[in-house]
C-alpha cells in the first residue's frame, strides 16, 4: 500500500491571497525562563520582528508584509508556496519561526508556534488586521494591569479574576491612579509591528555596455509607528500592500 494514499489532509489547498498566523505555544512558561521584563520586553520585540524580517526576506516564503505583537505573527501572502498545500504552508512556517526566534533569543529550550490560514479576499484584510491590531490593545492593557496587580502582591490567578470582565476605562483609571498613562506607552506595545516589502530603484552597472542603468530592488520597511489600521491612513497602506 502506497503510505501517501492515507494522509488525507496532504492535498488540501487554498488559494490566495491569505493570512497566515502564527502564535506562540505556552510562551508564558518562555518569560519565567528567559526572566523577560514584564507587562512588555523591548528585546523579545526586537527577536519577534527580526524573525518577521527572516520569513520576509530569506526563508524561501513569499509573503508580502508580516504584523506582529505579543507572542503572534500575522502574515500576508498573494502568491503560495508549495502550490497552496495547506498543510505544507502551516508546517514550514511555523517550524521556520521557531527555529529563527530560538536563535535569535538563545533558547536552550525547545519554542513552538501554531499555524492558521486565514482566507483574505477583498477588503477582508484590513478588517482582519484591524481585528488583530484591537487584539494587541486589549492585551497591552491586560498585560500591565494584571502586572500592576501582581506586583502588589496578588497571584496571578488572583489577578486574573480581578481583571474578568474589568471594563477598559476601568482599566485605564487602575493604571492612571499608579502612575501609568496607556495612550503614552510605546507604540509597539499599543499596535504592534508592520513590516513589509517595499520595491526601490538603485543604480547599476553594466559592465557589457559600460553604463549605469536603475536596477529595481526589494527591500523591507518597518515602520517607526504602525498606523491605526482603522483609520483611513492605516487602511489606505493596508490597500496598497495587498493591491485591493
Amino acid at each position: 500500500m502506497n503510505t501517501k494514499d492515507r494522509e488525507i489532509f496532504s492535498n488540501l489547498t487554498i488559494f490566495p491571497p491569505i493570512f497566515v498566523r502564527l502564535d506562540g505555544r505556552a510562551f508564558h512558561r518562555l518569560a519565567s525562563v528567559l526572566n523577560l521584563k514584564k507587562p512588555f520586553d523591548p528585546a523579545f520585540h526586537a527577536s519577534m520582528r527580526a524573525v518577521c524580517r527572516y520569513l520576509l526576506e530569506r526563508s524561501g516564503l513569499t509573503p508580502i508584509f508580516a504584523y506582529t505583537f505579543s507572542d503572534e505573527i500575522s502574515l500576508y501572502f498573494r502568491t503560495l508556496p508549495f502550490s497552496g498545500r495547506v498543510e505544507k504552508i502551516d508546517s514550514v512556517t511555523a517550524s521556520v519561526a521557531a527555529s529563527v526566534l530560538t536563535i535569535e533569543l538563545g533558547c536552550v529550550k525547545p519554542l513552538a508556534f501554531d499555524a492558521r490560514i486565514i482566507p483574505a479576499a477583498g477588503e477582508f484584510a484590513v478588517e482582519y488586521l484591524v481585528s488583530r491590531q484591537n487584539e494587541a490593545w486589549r492585551n497591552h492593557i491586560n498585560a500591565y494591569c494584571q502586572n500592576a496587580l501582581i506586583e502588589e502582591g496578588m497571584s496571578p490567578r488572583e489577578a486574573a479574576a480581578a481583571l474578568r470582565g474589568m471594563q477598559s476605562d476601568t482599566m485605564h483609571e487602575m493604571m492612571f491612579k499608579r502612575g501609568v498613562n496607556l495612550a503614552a506607552t510605546p507604540a509597539w506595545q499599543r499596535r504592534g509591528t508592520l513590516l513589509y516589502r517595499e520595491e526601490y530603484i538603485k543604480e547599476g552597472y553594466n559592465p557589457v555596455t559600460g553604463e549605469t542603468v536603475p536596477a529595481t530592488r526589494t527591500r523591507i520597511r518597518e515602520l517607526e509607528e504602525t498606523p491605526l489600521f482603522s483609520t483611513v491612513e492605516g487602511a489606505a497602506l493596508i490597500r496598497s500592500l495587498t493591491g485591493a
